[in-house]
């Protein structure tokens, strides 16, 4: 791959010139007060429901993880079902919340969307479960695929930014974010991130992964068009000296849903893992106090329960 306004020919990085914080601030951040979070949020395990006719069901599994249900094949995106979000199986954060969705009640998947090689999205037990069970085809960012093979997935496509995917019976468009890329100190930013464009049944799915705030939201709507549901991140995002550069904040969460002229937008990236100093609920009340401010009704852009599902184009009855 040649130079680009992303890759200097060795490594990724954001255009805006945003970087994220070094390795040696982490100890910085971990010395941070933390508010207490639960231990264990129980939660009731949901089905995946009937599509009937709607061009899409989307359920949130927990995290960024989102089971899309369209008549071209299922979805998942960044799945995450393990334990800890973190190398070894032993390090890293314990989830606090369940997957919602139990992984042996997942109906075929057929293609996963992977935004990015962080612990908490690029989960490769997760990943050798998918492959073992579903063989799906795996659409991630430049430089992924050795990582994602690892984990015993056959197909992958890998795609820079605005690419569209060749393999997918569904549309999808990789599209920037503003983020990092690193699993050890020694590969930081040698694979690419993104989020994704996804057209189902003429229903238009924009997955924003992991990403701070920045001007590429509005590229987003003009290069691709309206967008029916936004899922977007809202979550992990104290302090800001640390996290500013690469998560986005609730207010940031709802510029971006203005940027996009999105119909809906559902919060996401909240109340499974502990990553930042944040009570587990405060990026719910922020988003509600970000929406009074600039006057979005709540029924615009909210939060689904962990398990509940939304449909999109729906045909009307009779």
């Amino acid at each position: 791959m040649g130079k680009s306004d992303h890759f200097d020919g060795r490594r990724f990085f954001n255009p805006t010139g945003a970087t994220g914080q070094p390795f040696a601030a982490v100890l910085r951040m971990l010395r941070e007060p933390r508010l207490p979070w639960p231990a264990r949020v129980d939660l009731v395990p949901a089905r995946p429901p009937a599509l009937d006719g709607a061009a899409a069901a989307v359920t949130f599994i927990g995290h960024s993880t989102f089971l899309i249900q369209t008549a071209a094949g299922h979805i998942l995106t960044d799945p995450m079902y393990s334990e800890r979000a973190g190398p070894l199986t032993m390090f890293g954060p314990r989830r606090v919340r369940p997957p919602a969705v139990r992984f042996e009640d997942l109906p075929p998947i057929s293609v996963v969307l992977l935004s990015h090689n962080h612990y908490d999205h690029c989960d490769l037990p997760t990943l050798a479960r998918l492959a073992k069970r579903f063989d799906p085809l795996v659409v991630t960012p430049l430089g992924n695929a050795p990582l994602v093979q690892s984990a015993g997935l056959r197909r992958v496509e890998e795609l820079d930014w605005w690419q569209e995917a060749r393999t997918s019976a569904v549309p999808i468009v990789l599209t920037p974010a503003q983020h990092f890329s690193a699993r050890t100190p020694l590969d930081r930013n040698r694979a690419l991130w993104g989020g994704f464009m996804l057209v189902a049944g003429g229903a238009r799915i924009f997955f924003a992964a992991d990403t701070a705030y920045a001007p590429f939201f509005r590229d987003v709507r003009q290069r691709l068009g309206p967008i029916d549901l936004a899922l977007l991140p809202i979550g992990a995002y104290e302090p800001r000296w640390f996290m500013q550069a690469v998560h986005m904040n609730p207010a940031e969460a709802v510029q971006a849903h203005l940027d996009l002229e999105a119909a809906e937008s559902i919060g996401m990236h909240f109340g499974t893992f502990q990553l930042t100093t944040e009570g587990v609920d405060d990026p719910l009340r922020a988003l509600e106090d970000a929406l009074r401010a600039e006057n979005v009704p709540p029924s615009r852009f909210r939060t689904l329960r962990h398990g509940e599902s939304i449909r999109l184009g729906e045909q009307p009855p009779g």
